[in-house]
């Protein structure tokens, strides 16, 4: 195993791995550029590099600087968390040519997979089905109407270097056409600085559904099941949870995609945790959609209905050891559903909202789990994403799961900023969630019919209370308490490196 590692990353993920690393008995090194100073992440390891400024090109995406800070430091691997470089090849090509092992898959598999083009075209050998589409980027306006044509309108345009919903259009209609590629290519170049898209057809109110993989670098690859991720906003997950009722309803698809998605992970030659995210349609016919080569945001879920813990197998695998599970070891237990709790206004289109949190409680009790990077007297920085921490909530049956989620939702106080809480609140006592009806244009028909009565009065009212909760907090119905920052570290517990 390693002597020291150091984790590339901040907010709550860069918790969540120093606690794995606490917990398997290894040192850790957290990285910061000057707005994370005082972050969770910082109090929490064993040591702590400044990188740089708040710009992430001058900080956690800045290669060099994160090398020199794991040479410093005697780090022998580094973990990359989610986003920033952690599905960056260029990276994981530096970290072996410096001799520090990268905690992810190999250089060659994030290379094939991160272009969509190339990964549909890995997938698609591998007998993975894919959505009707372009195998290569679609160069101009003409070409993109041919294709267009060829496979029917409604089509997507998307980014073929990147996710994350930046790059994407849907276009219903050819006269759409020449405007949605300027825009969806001007946006991809900004973003993954490459101007590149390709164009598939839109598959109607498609379930989001992916499968999580974990695989050593002996060849052994198992899938740990699925999780439903259809409520999204902006093509941005924001409730993720392990089973999808969907495929509850339709055992035989978990099965099917699981050996479609090992497929086409061996096929890039990938090994460590990833997963491979399918769309699916209503009538239970799936598409591979791309793959992720790190950690998800949402692997919480899987972990506590697999009962498998994904980062110490990151870990291991990146060490060298053999993945001891086989397909056969893995069962799924109960339900677990996520919320991504953010610094955001969901009533202004979700629109961020950093600012000082004055008072954090975070709710305990059977079956919830918190992964969060705050404490009460913190400051939410402007320039990184918003997101606060993840409240999961676990429990025998899913309708089990989602009262326990509301009740979790009543007890979790974020004073001094606005917060999505109150938004979880009203979907979670939303008629269609409840009965399992999901799909990616979930949110902007939940708020059509938010103001409509509820079938079920009982749930409605608890959701309507918390929301009420959550929204006069957020206008300073709660009053601030001392900030407890001191609670988070003992004196002396992580040294600073300048």
């Amino acid at each position: 195993m390693f002597r020291k590692v150091l984790v590339a990353n901040r907010g709550e993920i860069a918790v969540r791995v120093i606690r794995a690393l606490r917990e398997l008995g290894i040192p850790s090194v957290a990285v910061f550029s000057d707005p994370d100073r005082l972050s969770l992440h910082v109090r929490l390891a064993d040591e702590a590099v400044r990188l740089g400024p708040a710009a992430a090109s001058e900080s956690y995406l800045n290669i060099e600087r994160i090398l020199e800070a794991a040479a410093r430091t005697g780090a022998d691997a580094i973990h990359p968390g989610y986003g920033f470089l952690s599905e960056n090849a260029e990276f994981a090509v530096a970290c072996d040519a410096a001799g520090v092992v990268f905690v992810g898959p190999p250089a060659s598999a994030i290379q094939g997979m991160g272009l969509k083009t190339e990964a549909r075209r890995l997938a698609k050998s591998a007998g993975a089905p894919v959505v009707p589409g372009t195998e290569d980027p679609v160069e101009t306006v003409e070409e993109a109407r041919r294709v267009a044509r060829e496979i029917g309108y409604p089509v997507m345009l998307k980014a073929a270097a990147g996710g994350g919903g930046k790059g994407m259009r849907r276009i219903r209609a050819e006269e759409e056409l020449e405007s949605a590629f300027r825009d969806a290519s001007s946006e991809a170049e900004r973003a993954f600085r490459s101007g590149a898209v390709y164009l598939e057809k839109l598959v109607e109110r498609p379930r989001h559904i992916e499968i999580q993989l974990l695989g050593d670098k002996h060849g052994q690859m198992i899938h740990l099941g699925e999780r439903e991720c259809s409520i999204q906003r902006r093509h941005q997950k924001v409730i993720e949870e392990c089973p999808s009722p969907f495929v509850v309803r339709h055992p035989e698809l978990r099965a099917k995609m699981g050996a479609a998605a090992i497929r086409a992970a061996r096929a890039a030659g990938y090994y460590n945790a990833g997963t491979v995210e399918f769309l699916v349609d209503e009538s239970g016919a799936f598409y591979f959609l791309e793959m992720n080569t790190r950690l998800q945001v949402e692997h919480p879920v899987t972990e506590l209905v697999t009962g498998v813990d994904l980062v110490a197998w990151q870990l291991r695998i990146a060490a060298g050891e053999h993945l001891t599970l086989r397909q056969s070891d893995i069962s799924w237990r109960g339900a677990a559903i996520e919320c991504r709790v953010c610094a955001e206004d969901a009533d202004a289109n979700f629109m961020p909202c950093p600012g000082r949190i004055d008072r954090v409680e975070s709710p305990l009790g059977p079956g919830i789990r918190v992964d969060s990077g705050i404490y009460s007297g913190w400051n939410v920085p402007v320039e990184y994403d918003p997101l606060l921490a993840k409240l999961v909530a676990w429990a025998p049956t899913r309708e089990h799961a989602t009262g326990r989620l509301l009740r979790a939702l009543g007890e979790f106080a974020i004073d001094g900023i606005k917060t999505n809480l109150g938004f979880f609140a009203g979907v979670l006592g939303d008629e269609a969630f409840r009965n399992g009806e999901l799909h990616t244009g979930f949110i902007e028909e939940y708020f059509r019919r938010a103001t409509k009565p509820a079938a079920d009065p009982a749930a409605a009212a608890v959701a309507a209370l918390v929301a009420l909760r959550h929204r006069s907090k957020s206008n300073g119905g709660s009053p601030p308490v001392a900030a407890a920052s001191s609670r988070w570290r003992a004196e002396g517990r992580a040294s600073e490196m300048r």
